[in-house]
């Protein structure tokens, strides 16, 4: 994996822009990791590798405990992104959103506070759809967030 670039970490299972991420990785040389619970199809390209861990939060577990300083992780988890943010990484939520050390702590409150909403019978809506917009604002941001890393600054 290469020291000037960032290295990329899908948390695949249910991710709706690992073609977006690929595009990306390609123009910059960035190595990804397709991690997921079962073997997916990945692009034939030796920068993308695909690593199976199978069992409950076996997936997230390899990301957390991998992950570096300088790496990305690509999650809508929100209790993994906490994880990666704690060992110094980036988060991009699949919809360009960025996660770090300055808003984690109210993206957790907020993920608590709705689950709870949901196990009291509250009805909550689960997440809006993808839209052209969010691929391209995502697609965006990856590009943005590369460009900083390799510059050696925090996000």
């Amino acid at each position: 994996m290469n020291i000037s670039t960032p290295d990329i970490y899908i948390d695949a299972d249910a991710c709706p822009v690992k073609e977006e991420v690929y595009k990306v990785a390609r123009r910059y040389s960035c190595a990804v990791a397709v991690v997921a619970n079962a073997t997916l199809r990945i692009p034939t390209d030796p920068l993308v590798s695909l690593v199976v861990r199978v069992g409950f939060g076996a997936a997230d577990d390899y990301i957390a405990e991998t992950i570096r300083g300088g790496d990305i992780a690509i999650t809508s988890d929100i209790p993994l992104a906490a994880r990666c943010v704690a060992r110094n990484a980036a988060i991009l939520d699949p919809k360009g959103r960025l996660l770090t050390e300055a808003n984690i702590g109210e993206v957790v409150g907020m993920r608590d506070l709705m689950d709870e909403l949901r196990q009291s019978g509250e009805a909550t809506r689960g997440p809006a759809s993808m839209t052209p917009q969010d691929r391209s604002r995502f697609l965006a941001k990856l590009d943005e967030l590369i460009n900083v890393l390799k510059r050696g600054r925090k996000p």
